[in-house]
């Protein structure tokens, strides 16, 4: 038995979560079913992006997953399922999915038309489009039953660090900032590494501060852990569980974080100058 994850950004106070957690169970009792995020900001594509894609892949394959971001149904926008990596993945056609799979071309695309005849009326997406197509695929049901091969899903374009070899310089911006206050760049390891092969050291820039060393993980800023807590309030750079490029607090919060401290916010620059 497969399992269905449940992404959006509906929040836990109003009843939206709930109404598709029951329209999926009323369709089948047994299912798996587990949340990955329902404190997504609202509409933010981005967020969601990293989100799903830092986490869909620890779920077994076949596992469907519904993201129900910016989802509210207009007739013009269709409801889509990518077939990508082994998972289904299932979302209005914002773009999200594009932003997701940014790096990885999906096994197929399908437009969900299950809900196409004239006299279907459809109040909320989640419950009346994403729960039954979810359940039919978990089921082991194929996609082509409930919907038809679809060639032009909406694309964004997901952010990318540039190199500028005139100034030896990554040019990176902030994507995300998590629950720790933590700051994430677009700067990937790999990408660090290719750029900085030639170089003996690197000075990383933001705003008006600067770091000059990257560690492996959060605990690594602790050098002696008899003296634990006077690393709390460290800032340090890392390249973090998904191997970006990550200005952390040790020990922060959200309200006393990198987020804070720096005075970062998504879509900030963040440099790394090679010398």
């Amino acid at each position: 038995m497969s399992v269905i994850t449940f992404t959006s950004d509906y929040g836990l106070v109003d009843h939206r979560v709930a109404s598709v957690k029951g329209r999926i169970l009323s369709l089948k009792e047994d299912i798996r079913l587990v949340d990955i995020s329902h404190e997504i900001q609202a509409y933010n594509l981005l967020q969601t992006a990293y989100i799903v894609r830092n986490s869909y892949s620890f779920f077994p394959k076949d596992t469907v997953h519904i993201i129900s971001v910016d989802s509210f149904y207009t007739k013009e926008r269709k409801s889509i399922i990518y077939k990508a990596n082994g998972h289904y993945f299932i979302a209005a056609d914002n773009g999200v999915l594009s932003l997701i799979f940014y790096d990885i071309q999906p096994e197929a695309v399908y437009e969900i038309t299950l809900n196409n005849r004239f006299d279907d009326e459809v109040s909320f997406t989640s419950t009346d489009i994403f729960a039954p197509a979810a359940v039919h695929l978990q089921n082991g049901g194929l996609p082509e039953v409930i919907g038809r091969k679809f060639k032009n899903p909406k694309q964004l374009s997901f952010p990318r660090p540039v190199f500028n070899e005139n100034e030896n310089m990554i040019i990176g911006e902030v994507m995300f900032i998590d629950n720790f206050g933590n700051v994430v760049s677009n700067i990937h390891k790999k990408f660090f590494e290719k750029n900085g092969v030639n170089f003996e050291n690197f000075i990383v820039k933001f705003r008006n501060l600067a770091l000059t060393k990257i560690y492996g993980q959060y605990t690594d800023v602790v050098t002696d852990w008899k003296l634990e807590p006077e690393s709390h309030g460290k800032s340090a750079a890392i390249f973090n569980d998904a191997d970006l490029l990550e200005l952390t607090i040790y020990k922060g919060n959200i309200n006393n974080g990198a987020k804070s401290l720096f005075g970062l916010s998504v879509g900030e620059k963040i440099y790394v100058e090679f010398a």
